[in-house]
């Protein structure tokens, strides 16, 4: 299903999705658990995961940055995907094909 390269942006595909995935289990499993079913430790421990996953997403940022020479607006435009619910993975999709090729190219 996915397919990551052993590269910066590899490795920043990988954290991105784990972000996404935690940031929805947060905002509709455990926020409507916190309010409905009244177990506000869901929030605390899927909120500790989550940023703690939201850092790694920001670290993994200003690698690729750094080492793909990536512009400010491709990186705003990354940072500010993960901050909507869906939005990285909408954002990984012209990512898939920058991977591809670093997979294809040999070492």
């Amino acid at each position: 299903m996915f397919k990551f390269s052993n590269t910066p942006l590899g490795r920043f595909r990988l954290i991105g999705i784990s972000e996404g995935l935690s940031y929805l289990l947060l905002l509709f499993i455990a926020m409507p658990l916190k309010y409905f079913a009244g177990l506000p430790e869901v929030v605390k421990y899927s909120g500790w995961v989550h940023g703690l996953l939201f850092m790694l997403f920001v670290l993994a940022l200003l690698n690729v940055k750094i080492n793909l020479n990536w512009s400010l607006k491709k990186s705003a435009i990354a940072f500010i995907a993960s901050l909507i619910p869906f939005g990285y993975f909408i954002f990984d999709k012209s990512l898939r094909h920058e991977d591809e090729i670093l997979i294809q190219k040999p070492e």
